[in-house]
């Protein structure tokens, strides 16, 4: 392989005309694209097999029209303190209110709180419910308008009117904070790379590269149902990787420019080798998020493969686009160890025979591997201690800031009604194999009532043919509680006895339920996910260390730095530490996906320090140098560069923590952290620990299985062939001469 990228460096640097218009080419036709795609809606949820989307689906194939999908709104009406929303002048502004609600187009039905009796008991409270025919993503300005007209023309009058469910439902924001992460990164590289050209190649490519990506999948928004979720995700993920695929690359060709190599052959060996790394690197991460769609979740796979897709934009963007740049910027780019003129005058940065941080650092650890290890576990493992009371969950009003209207209307229905009321269970009862649907009905209601947790069930309302009937049952305990999950499965529990003596079959579903089985189905794939990835990812790796050993103990560690980062997300989020400074306004559950996501997400970015700190090492230890100064020869090589990789992936995702969107704030923290762990704890001090406590075990490998796999050359053999050619062709060209 590193013969195969050394000639592709090569090409790219020799045809950069060409290359940078192919890339350039691709950047516009992908912007075109997304610039006259059709705007697309709001991405639909289902989980298929589960039996809140059975019930669901039967819902909208026998209650046709009734816009299961549609946009939902709550107006919650208070009166003022000492009176009731029944008393004259207060009942007439809300049937007014009612009344304007009903004239929008897009409504399809709105209840009157008086004639559907949904006034509290105390009777200060009191709301109603609109339907709409579209989703909230799709509900037109104009209905968004004249439902805020009507809350505050009835807040004129003098009721406290607020207005929950999704019709309200905003375009998520990622703050300003996005464009500081990237700030912070240019300045590491400047730092880094002490030249601003060298600086700003990276920051350039993975902006071209994150372009193609995003405006590909705006482009495809429409026709393949993605949310703005995915946009964003492989946003976050695109640019952190896209830089630090272009700085490997950047730093290796400086590396071989201070050896005295010619530019462009420098360009080819920087591809050859750091290019090597680089394909490896992406394959773990494009293996994570690929393997995502083992959960069948359509949102989640959609997520995964859009974000692969860019980190492999990302990964042929450094392949070919960068030795094309070095080939723009001639000169202007200086070898490692000096400065550009505008930042040090051109002279070196340091005196040859001073050892660097990383030596330094690399040389402590070897000589004291057994302490280094057992602070590096035991710090991990007291980070990981509050993934112990973790709590998985969906976002609902419930968890929105209290400054919005829709949590002060979740607030003001459960002081009315019951804290059960905000999160409603729809019984779903199909009596078409039924010879007595009516008695089914009858019978499935009372069964309700009996169970313990209960605060109301509704009547049965059949449908049209009257085979199947939805019943609404309210519990007395809030939608994210384990009561309420275990009222659900007491439900469905009495469901086959009732199945058994009526023949009707008995499904759970709505938001609540949904939540649920959401929750229950990424539980159960999140060992066979781990298991998948990691093997697949362990398999690679054997190939590019030729070890056992390595593999293994990059997989243990990144279980560690991942557990650490769970660790964190609870103590933040859920438990509330450092919440004001992250801008946490409302702690609760932390979401059900964030373990499988991070368990995909942390382990392909851990691998991808992994594979360039240690295929360092490991070329080192192949070219004839002991394990233990192989290690630092590792270190001295490649830690300045891991270290300014790792400080911009963590301000990249930092910059996420700004969403006004709770997932994408909670996957930003999660990831920055996670990244701040396993480069700075995991990779960078157990790593060469372990190594140095193995010795040359580390590089065991049976001779069967050294036969058996392919050579994939990270370590440049092939190079260093093809230089032993060179040389023998200069010699005996010389012999001829003489």
């Amino acid at each position: 392989m590193a013969t195969f990228l050394y000639k592709l460096g090569r090409f790219a640097f020799r045809r950069r005309h060409f290359v940078a218009l192919m890339w350039v080419a691709l950047l516009t036709l992908a912007g075109v694209g997304a610039a006259s795609a059709p705007v697309a809606g709001a991405s639909s949820f289902s989980i298929p097999g589960t039996e809140a989307q059975k019930a669901f689906d039967l819902l909208e194939n026998r209650f046709p029209g009734m816009s299961a999908d549609g946009a939902t709104a709550r107006v919650v009406f208070k009166a003022p303190d000492g009176e009731k929303v029944a008393d004259h002048d207060n009942k007439a502004t809300v049937e007014k209110a009612v009344k304007v609600l009903g004239t929008g187009s897009e409504v399809t039905s709105v209840d009157d709180p008086f004639k559907a009796h949904t006034v509290s008991k105390d009777g200060s409270i009191a709301y109603a419910s609109v339907k709409y025919k579209v989703s909230g993503m799709e509900l037109e300005d104009a209905s968004k308008d004249a439902l805020e007209s009507a809350a505050q023309d009835a807040r004129d009058a003098g009721l406290t009117v607020e207005v929950g469910g999704d019709a309200l439902q905003a375009t998520p924001e990622t703050g300003s904070t996005e464009v500081i992460g990237i700030a912070i990164a240019a300045v590491v590289l400047v730092i880094t790379f002490g030249s601003l050209i060298a600086a700003g190649l990276p920051l350039l490519t993975a902006l071209i590269g994150v372009g193609i990506g995003v405006s590909t999948i705006t482009a495809l928004a429409s026709a393949l149902d993605l949310g703005s979720t995915t946009s964003t995700l492989a946003m976050m993920i695109g640019l952190a990787v896209g830089i630090d695929y272009a700085l490997f690359i950047v730093s290796r060709y400086r590396a071989e420019l201070a050896e005295g190599r010619e530019r462009e052959e420098a360009a080819g060996r920087a591809v050859g080798t750091a290019g090597s790394a680089v394909v490896f690197a992406g394959l773990t991460v494009v293996i994570a998020l690929v393997g995502l769609s083992v959960v069948n979740i359509p949102m989640l796979t959609k997520m995964g493969v859009a974000a692969a897709g860019t980190v492999a934009i990302a990964v042929l963007i450094a392949l070919t686009m960068i030795p094309a740049l070095l080939g723009y910027a001639g000169r202007r780019v200086q070898p490692a160890g000096k400065k550009s003129r505008l930042l040090g005058g051109g002279r070196a940065a340091k005196k040859e025979g001073k050892p660097n941080m990383g030596t330094r650092w690399a040389s402590f650890v070897v000589r004291r591997p057994l302490a280094v290890l057992l602070l590096g576990v035991i710090g991990l493992g007291a980070a990981a201690l509050p993934a112990t009371s973790l709590e998985l969950g969906l976002p609902d009003d419930g968890s929105q800031p209290t400054s919005t209207t829709q949590r002060r209307a979740y607030d003001l229905l459960s002081d009315g009604f019951g804290p059960g009321f905000n999160g409603p269970l729809m019984v779903v009862v199909d009596a078409k194999a039924s010879d007595a649907p009516k008695a089914a009905f009858t019978e499935v209601t009372d069964e309700i009532k009996g169970l313990k947790g209960v605060v109301s069930v509704s009547p049965a309302v059949p449908n049209k043919s009257g085979d199947t009937a939805m019943i609404t049952v309210v519990p007395d305990s809030k939608p994210s509680s384990v009561k309420t999950e275990d009222l659900v499965h007491a439900i469905r529990g009495a469901g086959g006895e009732i199945k058994a003596d009526t023949d009707a079959t008995v499904l759970v579903t709505g938001s609540t339920a949904m939540n649920i089985d959401f929750s229950q189905k990424l539980n159960d794939a999140l060992i066979p996910y781990l298991a998948l990835v990691v093997g697949l990812a362990f398999l690679l790796l054997i190939v590019v260390f030729r070890s056992i050993l390595v593999p293994l103990k990059a997989a243990l560690g990144f279980l560690l730095s991942v557990m650490a980062a769970l660790g964190a997300v609870v103590a933040v989020f859920q438990w509330g530490w450092l919440a004001n400074l992250m801008g946490v306004e409302e702690t609760g559950p932390i979401m059900s996906m964030m373990p499988i996501f991070m368990v995909g997400v942390v382990f392909g970015l851990a691998m991808d320090y992994e594979v360039f700190l240690v295929t360092r090492m490991r070329e080192a230890y192949v070219h004839g140098e002991k394990p233990s100064q192989a290690i630092v020869t590792g270190f001295k090589h490649g830690a300045r560069v891991v270290t300014a990789a790792a400080v911009i992936m963590i301000a990249v995702f930092s910059g996420f923590i700004g969403s006004s969107e709770s997932m994408i704030k909670m996957i930003g923290f999660g990831l920055a952290i996670a990244v701040f762990f396993d480069a700075f704890v995991v990779r960078m001090a157990i790593v060469p620990a372990v190594l140095a406590l193995l010795g040359k075990r580390a590089w065991w490998l049976p001779k069967w299985l050294d036969r058996a796999l392919p050579n994939v050359d990270v370590e440049g053999e092939g190079l260093r062939a093809l230089d032993e050619k060179r040389r023998d062709g200069d010699e005996d060209r010389e012999l001829a001469r003489v």
